[in-house]
Parts: C-alpha cells; structure tokens; sequence
C-alpha cells in the first residue's frame, strides 16, 4: 500500500491541485461549503504521502521536515484554516516533485553514461559466421566483431582491421583515436570509421566503462563534511524548531501563528543545497573525464596549496622513444639489442617497454629467446639471465650496486645525453658495461598552461618527484617553471617526501602514473592518477582519475572542486538567509502560512537552480583543449 502511494505521489499532487482550483472556483460563486469540502478532501489526499514519510523517520528515530509540515497542517485544520492547509500539503509535494525533477537533471552526466552503455556484442564464430547476443553472454577470450557506428561492447585487443574510435565516453575527450592491431579499445567507445576484430579481455563488471560508472555512482552517494554536519544540523533542528513553536504559542497564545512558525522554520533548502551542488560537481567531472570519488574527495581537493607531481607519464606523454643506442661491445647491435629487450619484458617501466618496442620494431623476434632468473627493482632497474648472458640494466645506483664500473668516458657520453633531455639506461652484461641506451620522452603540450591555471587558482608550490637522473628531471623542471624538483628516487623515497610536505602543514595532491607511483599517491592528501583508459591501480589508489591523460583535466577538476565548494557556500548561505527573513515576518505577523510556504518551496528550487549552473562549468584551459581537440578531429576525418 505504502509502495503504491509513493508510486502515485505525482499524480496525488495534481489530484490536490486540482481541487484547491475546484475550492477558488466555488468560492467566486459564493459556494462556501462545497469550496471547504475541496479544500479538506485535498488536505487529507496531499497528506498521506507526507504523514508516511514522517512515520518512517520517526521509527528510524530522525525528525524529517515532513513531521513538522504533518504537525503544522493538523494544527491548520483543528482551527479550521482549511485553505492554508490544503496549500502547504500541495506547495510541498509539488516542490517534492520538482526537486525530484532538478535533481534528476544534476545527475545527467551519470545517466548519459549508463545510457552509452553496450547492450549487444556480435560474435565471430571459428568458421566465420557471425551471431548478435546480449552484451552478458560474452566471455573472455572471445572474438567479436565491430561495425561502424556500433559500440565496442568489452574491454580487448584489436586482432584485425583499424578503425578511427570515438573514446568520449572513457577520456571525456571528443576527439576520435586512431587503432590498429594490437591496440586496447574499451567498452563504451564508439567505431566512427573502420572495422575491427577483437579478443574479448575484460568483460561484464570488469570493464572500465562499468567501473567508471560504478566509481560515479559512489561518488555522488559519499558526503562532504558539510553535507554530513547538515545532515546532523537538521536532526537537532527539527525538534528545536518544533519546541520553539510550543514557546511562540506559550508566548502569544495564537495557534496560527505558531504553526505558520513551525512550516517557515522548515530546513529543506538548508539540507538539500550541499548535497545537489556535490552531485552536479561530481556529474561535470564525470562528463569531462575526470572521476572525483566523493563530496568529501571534493572538499579537501579545494585546500590543496602544494602540487607534487611524477615526471614519466604524468609531466611527460608517457611515450618515450629510443633515441640512441650506444654499443660499447664487440657483439652484434642487433643481438645485444635483443638480449636486453628479452630482459625489459619483465618491467612494467614505461622505459623497459620502450626498450621492448624498439626491439619489435626492428623485426626481432623475442620469443626466441629465453629468461631463466629475473628481478624488478623498484627505482633503479631489472636484472635477469638471458641464454646464458648476466644482464643488468638501469640507473647508476644499480651499475654501483652490483659492481659495474663506469668509465669517464661512458660517464661524460651520459651526462650529455642527458643534458639534451635524455634518459641514460646504463646495460651490463656479464659483469662489464656493455651499453648505454638514449629514451626521451615529450613534456605533455598542456602541461605549461595547466600548471599557471592551477597557480592562478591558489596553488603555492609544485613540486616534481622523479627516479630519473638529475640532469633531465633539471631540464624538465626548468622548463615548466617548477618550484622544486627531487631526481633519483625510489618509491619510497617519494612517500617519505610526501609525508614531510604534510607535517609542514602543506595540503598535498600527488599526480602520478598509478602504478610505480601508488604508494606515494595513496601517502597525499589527494592522490590523482593520471592513467589512460583507467587502469584498475590508479581506480582504487587514487581520489581523483584523469581518463584522458591531460593535464588540461586536471586543472578542470581543480577549478571544479573549488567552484563546488563555493556553490554548497553560496546555497547554504541562501538557505539560511531566507528562513531568518522568512521569520522575522512570521513574527512580525507579515508573513502568513501559505505565503511564507510558498517561498520556502522557491528558496529550495533557488538552490538547485544554483547548483545546476556546475553541471555547465568549464575553464578557459579546458575550452581551448576543446578547441585543439575539435581542429584536430577535423584533420583526422579530412
């Protein structure tokens, strides 16, 4: 029963609505009575839902503000004021039913996510025929087909055919990618032009897409601290109100005027505004490729003063390539090239894939070769035999580590490599050193102009944490205009600079890749990864996620956290404004029951309205992204 009233609460609205017009109507033709029979038929309609909610929060022991609407409009009808009853019991469903539908509006970029998601899958059986089923019949390891304009159903590796993929739906970013073989697509990304055959990786709840969606939906569930103080605010508030209105009668010994009290001192927009300008905050980050877990994520992202930042992948593209390969054996360039990119296959490093990359790139085949031992470690290299050969490659802590000399010679090539912006990876083999390999890496196009965003927005210090060598970690500090810059470090190091930040009083956000980075990430005060197609590292360590890898997103999501906290300000403020006006006129016999609802019904659609202008909010330097973005889609599809 309770069920279906709630489930008809709209149209109970309009039912009272409409008779209070039928009550006016006979009132114009002098029909007293049959204009009161409205008005109370109306009342007793429009309150069941209110008296039902209030007897479900009496038993979870809270005080709702349908409680005090419920007391006010028996205490209407006791003294016969049947017009303002049936008026509050409709003013307040009706601003029910259009919070209910403003609200709807600030979770949008939640809903345009779920909406994008895949339903179907085609599935390419092993003699080629071709069968649609539905998206949570499809397994790992299958192999499905996508046409153009289709929706790529999974997370998987293309095995055939290239394609041009719009990805807005993971990276927030319009622009189309260009895939080919090998390429990782992700489920909710649209085929724009082409055709592709892919290998089935992650499948159902395991995709990026369904965890975007998942983190989305925690993050507008979670609560600021301010939302959480409101929440307790209105539990106090509710009885104190109802007390005081039991002092206004004591005082006055006028009903009407301590129930117009009691309906005037209703919270709603005081308990609504912080939660509707979280949501739209959340929702915008959503819409633009940046995953912000929560109210409270939001809150203490707003005080961040001290920017740290990892330099592979996150200041940089995180795509280096070998620039020089300086053998100082006699043995062939082409097997000692092999030999160590057999020994990187065991690095997660952006750097030890680089080296692997450009093995496959000369037409080597790594398969032919064979590890018997192997050892990451983190921050300074990998170690591992290959067919019988020691090999050793990494940093010069590793090199002195484990004996390996370093000429003048090969020390002085280095430093230079590394002045002109390279990374020196030092190879031993059998216990000599047999190699130096060049990799550089690009300073990310908007990393300049993120940062003076963020600096223009209250940021004090950046800071750059790097386990490469101090020559090109200098270049690229220097570059971007950093504060400070710390090379050389292994992960702990970083955690332990982090923590010495906060014990200075610093609010600290840490940026890095997710991976080498997590333990410092999870150290700071914000942790925020910057990892493309969300990798399920930077998912769970981080507070904030940049789906598109741009440094652009992060400035947006700095500005946001401050536009939102700004805005559950602003509404707060409206709130409490109002209700003190709102009183003064009660007592001051100015404002009257129905009136006085009618504007407290407003204030509570002002402050969704407020906070509805976030789900619009946009920086300049996420504008011009959008603007770079859009020339070069244009160039793509020309």
């Amino acid at each position: 029963m309770i069920a279906k009233i709630n489930q008809h609460k709209n149209q109970i609205t309009w039912i009272s609505g409409t008779l209070i017009i039928a009550a006016i109507l006979s009132k114009l033709f002098h029909l007293s009575g049959l204009s009161n029979s409205f008005l109370i038929i109306a009342t007793v309609i429009a309150i069941v839902p209110i008296a039902i909610k209030a007897w479900q929060a009496m038993i979870m022991r809270t005080f709702s503000i349908e409680l005090l609407v419920f007391i006010a409009v028996i205490g209407a009808v006791f003294i016969q004021e049947y017009t303002e009853s049936a008026v509050v019991t409709f003013l307040f469903l009706l601003g029910d039913y259009l919070e209910a539908r403003t609200l709807e509006k600030t979770r949008s970029s939640l809903k345009e996510l779920v909406d994008m998601a895949p339903q179907e899958a085609i599935l390419l059986h092993a003699d080629g025929s071709r069968e649609e089923i539905d998206i949570d019949l499809v397994e790992e390891g299958n192999r499905l087909v996508v046409l153009p304009g289709g929706k790529i159903p999974v997370d998987g590796r293309i095995v055939k055919g290239h394609a041009l993929i719009n990805e807005a739906a993971i990276t927030g970013e319009s622009i189309t990618a260009n895939k080919a073989e090998n390429d990782r697509v992700y489920s909710g990304s649209i085929l724009d032009n082409g055709y592709i055959e892919i290998i089935a990786e992650k499948v159902g709840e395991d995709t990026t897409f369904a965890k975007i969606i998942e983190l989305v939906e925690e993050a507008q569930e979670s609560k600021s601290s301010a939302e959480r103080f409101l929440d307790r605010f209105a539990n106090y508030y509710t009885p104190a109100v109802v007390i005081l209105s039991l002092f206004v009668f004591a005082f006055t010994r006028d009903l009407h005027l301590a129930i117009t009290f009691l309906v005037i001192a209703c919270p709603g927009a005081l308990v609504i505004g912080a939660p509707v300008s979280a949501v739209a905050g959340i929702g915008n980050g959503a819409k633009n490729g940046v995953l912000i877990k929560g109210g409270d994520i939001m809150e203490k992202f707003a005080k961040v003063d001290t920017l740290v930042f990892d330099k592979t992948g996150t200041l940089t593209k995180g795509k280096p390539t070998v620039t020089d390969f300086h053998n100082l054996t006699s043995m062939p360039t082409r097997k000692l090239l092999a030999l160590i990119a057999k020994a990187e296959t065991i690095s997660e490093h952006h750097l030890g894939q680089t080296i692997v990359k450009e093995a496959e790139k000369n037409g080597i085949d790594l398969s032919r070769f064979q590890i018997t031992e192997s050892e990451a470690i983190k921050g300074n290299g990998i170690t591992a035999t290959v067919d019988g050969y020691s090999i050793v490659a990494g940093n010069r802590k590793l090199m002195n580590g484990k004996g390996i000399k370093i000429n003048s010679g090969a020390s002085l090539y280095a430093i230079e490599r590394e002045k002109a912006g390279n990374t020196a990876i030092f190879i031993g083999i059998n216990g000599e050193l047999a190699a130096i390999i060049s990799i550089a890496d690009q300073i990310r196009d908007d990393a300049k102009a993120a940062l003076a965003d963020m600096r223009a927005n209250g940021v004090k210090r950046i800071i750059m944490l790097t386990g490469d060598n101090r020559h090109t970690a200098e270049a690229v500090a220097n570059e971007l205009g950093m504060d400070e810059f710390h090379a050389e470090l292994l992960p702990n190091e970083k955690v332990e600079y982090v923590k010495k930040l906060k014990d200075q009083g610093a609010i600290v956000a840490m940026a890095g890749d997710g991976i080498n980075d997590a333990p410092a990430i999870a150290t700071a005060d914000i942790g925020l990864a910057m990892g493309e197609g969300g990798t399920d590292v930077s998912m769970e360590t981080a507070d904030v996620v940049l789906m598109a890898d741009k440094l652009s997103q992060y400035a947006h999501a700095f500005a946001l956290s401050k536009a939102t906290i700004r805005n559950m300000r602003q509404n707060i403020f409206i709130a409490l404004a109002v209700v003190v006006i709102l009183l003064l006129g009660v007592l001051a016999d100015q404002v009257h029951l129905a009136g006085g609802m009618f504007i407290h019904e407003g204030s509570v659609l002002v402050v969704i309205l407020n906070a509805m202008r976030l789900i619009g909010f946009k920086t300049k330097i996420a504008s011009e992204a959008g603007k770079t973005d859009g020339r070069q889609r244009e160039k793509l599809v020309a």
